[in-house]
C-alpha cells in the first residue's frame, strides 16, 4: 500500500475513533469497515509508451541522467517534430538517434575528437550536405533535416527504431540506436503535451 493512501487511511481511522469515543459506542447494526483498495490513476494527456515502442525494445537499454540543457534539447526535438506534423513515434526515433550521436548535447567542433566534421545533436556533417555549421547546430534545423530524411524512408513508422535511424544516419554502428529507445519514449511521453 502506498504511503499517501496509508496516511490517509490512518487519518480517517483516527478521526473515526475520536468521534466514536466522543459519541459513544457504535451500534451493532453498523456496516463493517473494509480496507480501501488502491485505485490506479491514468493520465490521458500523455502518450502511452507502449504505443511509442510498437515492436518492443531491442536488446539492453541504456539510460543517462539529463541536465537542463539536454532536457531542453529533447523538448526542442519534440517541438520540431510537432511543427513538421509528424507523430510521437518520429520524436522517439529522433531523440534516440540524438542520444546515441551526442547524448542530446548540441556539439560544436571537437577538434581531433570530432568524427570528421560532425556537429550538433545528430552529428550531421556539412560536407555531407546536411547544412552549414550554424544550421546544423540549431536544434530545430537539425531535427527538421533528420525528419526530412526519415520521411524519405519507406515504412519508417512500422520498422524497428534502429533500422529507421540507421537508414537516415548511415552510421558505422547501425545497431547502437536501439539501446536508447526506452529513454526516448519516456521523454516523449513526459514532454509531448508540455
Amino acid at each position: 500500500m502506498n504511503t499517501i493512501l496509508r496516511k490517509s487511511m490512518l487519518s480517517v481511522a483516527g478521526l473515526a475513533f475520536a468521534t466514536g469515543v466522543a459519541a459513544g459506542p457504535v451500534t451493532a447494526h453498523a456496516a463493517p469497515v473494509h480496507e480501501a483498495k488502491p485505485v490506479a490513476v491514468v493520465q490521458t494527456d500523455k502518450p502511452d509508451t507502449a504505443k511509442l515502442i510498437p515492436h518492443g525494445t531491442q536488446g539492453a537499454q541504456s539510460r543517462i541522467a539529463l541536465n537542463d540543457e539536454q532536457t531542453a534539447n529533447a523538448k526542442a526535438i519534440i517541438a520540431a517534430t510537432k511543427k513538421n506534423g509528424l507523430p510521437e513515434r518520429a520524436a522517439v526515433i529522433s531523440i534516440a538517434t540524438s542520444l546515441q550521436e551526442s547524448k542530446l548535447e548540441n556539439l560544436g567542433h571537437l577538434g581531433d575528437r570530432n568524427d570528421h566534421d560532425s556537429l550538433g545533436l545528430f552529428q550531421q556533417r556539412p560536407s555531407s550536405g546536411w547544412g552549414t555549421p550554424e544550421q546544423i547546430t540549431d536544434p530545430e534545423y537539425s531535427t527538421t533535416a533528420f525528419l526530412k530524411g526519415l520521411k524519405q524512408v519507406d515504412g519508417w513508422q512500422d520498422m524497428p527504431l534502429t533500422d529507421a535511424a540507421q537508414t537516415v544516419q548511415v552510421s558505422a554502428y547501425p545497431d547502437a540506436y536501439a539501446q536508447w529507445e526506452q529513454q526516448a519514449a519516456d521523454l516523449v511521453a513526459q514532454h509531448w503535451n508540455s
